[in-house]
C-alpha cells in the first residue's frame, strides 16, 4: 500500500511539474492557435476552390464527389497544422505528448466524418471505424510498430507456410478496403469518362474498358504486396500458368480481343439495332469486353459473344443512320381506277406521324405507291416509305399503316378482291379426245 502511494505521488508530481513546465504551455497555446488558424482558413479555402464554392448541376459525379470534401476541410487542416507543431516542439523541447493526443483526436475525428459522408457500404463502415480508427490513433501515437510485433508472434505454421495473425488480418483488412476502393474508383472513372464530351463513343469506351482493367490489376498487384507475396518469384510461375490458361482459355481471349477491336474500329456501338446472320436481333444495351447483350422488343437479353461480330456477318440497321426504308404489299381490284387510287395511298402514308414526309424531305424519301405486279386476283400494289428508328416494338408503323389504309379504301369504295377462280360449264357436248374443252 505504501508502495502504491509512493508511485502514485511520484506520478502527481510529476505530473504537476509537467502542467507548470514550458512545454505544456507552448503546446497548449499552440493547440488552440492551430484551431483558429484552421477555423480562418477554411472558408477562405472554400471559397477560393471553385470546386467546393458551387455545388455542381447534372451527372458530374466526380465534381459532385470533390464538392462534399469540403467538411473535411477543417479537420485535415488541423491534422496537418498539428504535424508542423509536432516538428517544432521535438526541436524546441524534445517532447510532443500533448501535440500527439491532439493529432489523434483530430485525426479519429476526420476519419469518422470521411465514413459518414462518403462509405455507404455498411461492411467498409463498420471496418474503418472499429478497425482503421484505432490503427491510425496508433500509428498517430507511435504505438502500431509495437503492436504489429505482438501480432506477428501469434502464428502457426504448415510446413514452409507461415500464417500469423498480423498476416491473416492485414490481408483482409486492405484486401476488403482496396477492392471497395477499386470497385467505387472503377464506377466513377468509367462515368466520367463516357460523360467527356470531347471524345466519341466508341473512344469513350475504349479507354473505359481499358480504365477497368488497370484498376483491377494494380488492385490485385497491390494486394499482393499486402499479402507479402514476392512479384519476382511470382512472374515465373505467371508465366508458366498464362500459357496453360491460353491453351485452355482461347476462346476467352478472342473473345476479349474481338471486343477491343469492335470499340477500336467502332463497327458496333451502344443503341445500335444489330440482326444476326440466325435472324436474331435487338438493341445493343451492354458491350463489355466478353460480350455484347441484344435486347430484344419483347424483353429478352440475347448475349453475343464478341467473337460473333468479328468472324461472322451481321446487320447494323441505325449505326451511321436511323433512317430506314420499309414497303408492304397490298392488292386491288382489276375494274380500280388506278391513277386517283395511287395518291390516295400516297396521301394517307404521308399523314401517318411516323412517315418522313413534308416539303423539308428529300425527294427519294417521300412515301410512294406503285404497281408491282399484275396477279391472278388483283394488282398487286407496292408503298414504300422512310421512317426514324426500327419497325418494330413501339415503332410497329406497318401495322398501322395496313388499318390506315383499309379504312381509306373502304371509305372510297375501292375493293381488296378474295382469290378468284373463273369456271365455265360447257352445255351440251362430249369430251373429245385429244381437245381442250375450251
Amino acid at each position: 500500500m505504501d508502495s502504491f502511494a509512493t508511485r502514485f505521488d511520484a506520478l502527481r508530481e510529476a505530473l504537476a511539474a509537467w502542467l507548470a513546465s514550458p512545454s505544456f504551455y507552448f503546446q497548449g497555446t499552440a493547440i488552440v492557435a492551430v484551431l483558429l488558424i484552421a477555423s480562418a482558413l477554411t472558408p477562405l479555402l472554400r471559397r477560393s476552390i471553385p470546386v467546393l464554392h458551387d455545388e455542381p448541376e447534372g451527372d458530374a459525379r466526380i465534381r459532385r464527389l470533390i464538392y462534399r470534401t469540403r467538411v473535411i476541410v477543417f479537420p485535415l487542416l488541423v491534422v496537418l497544422l498539428l504535424a508542423i507543431a509536432i516538428r517544432i516542439s521535438e526541436a524546441l523541447f524534445s517532447e510532443s505528448w500533448l501535440f500527439l493526443i491532439a493529432q489523434g483526436i483530430a485525426v479519429a475525428v476526420l476519419l469518422q466524418m470521411l465514413v459518414r459522408r462518403f462509405v455507404d457500404n455498411r461492411l467498409i463502415a463498420i471496418l474503418l471505424t472499429w478497425v482503421g480508427i484505432p490503427l491510425a490513433t496508433l500509428q498517430v501515437f507511435g504505438w502500431l510498430d509495437d503492436v504489429a510485433r505482438e501480432l506477428n508472434s501469434i502464428a502457426i505454421s504448415v510446413g514452409n507456410i507461415r500464417l500469423s495473425a498480423l498476416a491473416i488480418g492485414r490481408t483482409l483488412f486492405f484486401g476488403t478496403i482496396l477492392f471497395w476502393l477499386g470497385r467505387v474508383s472503377n464506377d466513377s472513372g468509367k462515368e466520367a469518362i463516357r460523360n467527356y464530351p470531347n471524345l466519341d463513343q466508341g473512344t469513350r469506351e475504349v479507354i473505359a474498358k481499358l480504365f477497368e482493367i488497370v484498376v483491377f490489376v494494380a488492385l490485385f498487384l497491390l494486394l499482393l504486396q499486402v499479402m507479402g507475396i514476392n512479384l519476382t518469384a511470382l512472374a515465373v510461375f505467371g508465366g508458366a500458368l498464362g500459357i496453360g490458361l491460353g491453351m485452355g482459355m482461347q476462346r476467352i481471349a478472342a473473345n476479349f480481343i474481338s471486343g477491343v477491336i469492335i470499340l477500336l474500329e467502332r463497327s458496333l456501338s451502344l443503341g445500335d439495332y444489330v440482326e444476326l446472320a440466325d435472324g436474331r436481333a435487338g438493341t445493343v444495351r451492354e458491350l463489355n469486353m466478353r460480350a455484347a447483350t441484344l435486347e430484344t422488343f419483347d424483353g429478352k437479353d440475347i448475349v453475343v459473344p464478341n467473337e460473333t461480330f468479328v468472324s461472322e456477318s451481321f446487320t447494323n440497321w441505325t449505326h451511321h443512320d436511323t433512317k430506314q426504308r420499309y414497303e408492304f404489299e397490298f392488292g386491288v381490284a382489276y375494274d380500280t381506277d388506278l391513277p386517283p387510287m395511287l395518291d390516295l395511298v400516297m396521301r394517307v402514308v404521308a399523314s401517318h406521324p411516323q412517315v418522313r414526309s413534308g416539303p423539308d424531305v428529300h425527294e427519294d424519301e417521300q412515301p410512294s405507291a406503285e404497281i408491282k405486279s399484275f396477279g391472278d386476283s388483283a394488282i398487286n400494289i407496292e408503298v414504300e416509305f422512310w421512317m426514324e428508328g426500327i419497325d418494330d416494338g413501339p415503332n410497329d408503323v406497318r401495322a398501322s399503316l395496313r388499318l390506315m389504309l383499309w379504312s381509306a379504301l373502304r371509305e372510297h369504295g375501292i375493293e381488296m378482291p378474295f382469290p378468284q377462280r373463273e369456271i365455265r360449264i360447257l352445255q351440251g357436248g362430249a369430251w373429245k379426245e385429244g381437245k381442250s374443252p375450251t
